[in-house]
């Protein structure tokens, strides 16, 4: 049988006012992303230099990286060519053998000259909130440069502020594909997520000790001065 309208002015009213309810909840974590990203999303060409890139995972397959991913890191490697970042933090999921995002992302950019000193594995980001925090609390990056697909940079900078990190946002551009609206798609959903997560500030899966690799590669002299090739840092 088809649904009953309410019968009342008062019943109709309240009915429209819970749908106007959730449909202002169901945004609001949307808005908060926008607006906690504001002003923080750059191109390779335009963003500030700092110290660090992170480079988020996105996926492996049959062991190499897949086409998002290398995007993602085809980008950071510009970034260290051009002097714009001195060492490259890559987070990813290890979380079982035969699954090593940060290995595979390390072999891609060091096959695409990054020398393999300059670049620091996070085994245990497992998720973008367990990222910025572990690059906080682990790796002692306070800021940094996040490079992402631009459909997911807005919620990674909002994210990383929260956890502690001044960053800016490089998005990396897509053509509008399947995998392009899917991911989309996928960023309503997690909006939700990523709100509870900035609210109730949970620890990571697996927090750890702090490590030292991305001080030490930033103490290396070779990371004080460009590559071959490469600009001065602003």
């Amino acid at each position: 049988m088809p649904a009953r309208l309410p019968r009342t002015t008062r019943a109709r009213r309240r009915t429209v006012q819970a749908v106007m309810l959730g449909a202002v909840l169901a945004l609001a974590p949307a808005t908060w992303m926008h607006t906690a990203a504001a002003g923080k999303l750059r191109t390779t060409a335009d963003v500030p230099a700092r110290d660090v890139a992170v480079v988020f995972g996105a996926g492996l397959w049959k062991g190499r990286p897949t086409p998002y991913l290398a995007h993602r890191l085809d980008t950071a490697a510009e970034l260290y060519r051009t002097g714009k970042v001195r060492v490259l933090l890559v987070t990813g999921d290890n979380s079982r053998t035969a699954y090593d995002e940060p290995s595979a992302m390390r072999a891609y950019l060091t096959a695409r000259g990054v020398p393999d000193g300059r670049i620091v594995s996070d085994y245990a980001g497992f998720d973008t909130w367990d990222s910025c925090v572990r690059a906080r609390k682990v790796f002692g990056v306070d800021r940094a440069v996040l490079v992402t697909q631009d459909f997911h940079v807005k919620r990674a900078v909002a994210l990383c502020d929260r956890a502690g990190v001044d960053a800016y946002g490089v998005g990396v551009p897509e053509p509008h594909d399947r995998t392009w609206y899917y991911g989309t798609t996928r960023e309503l959903f997690a909006a939700g997520k990523a709100a509870l997560d900035a609210g109730l500030r949970p620890d990571p899966h697996f927090l750890g000790p702090e490590e030292k690799g991305v001080a030490e590669a930033l103490a290396s002299p070779a990371a004080a001065r460009p590559a071959e090739g490469m600009a001065p840092r602003p």
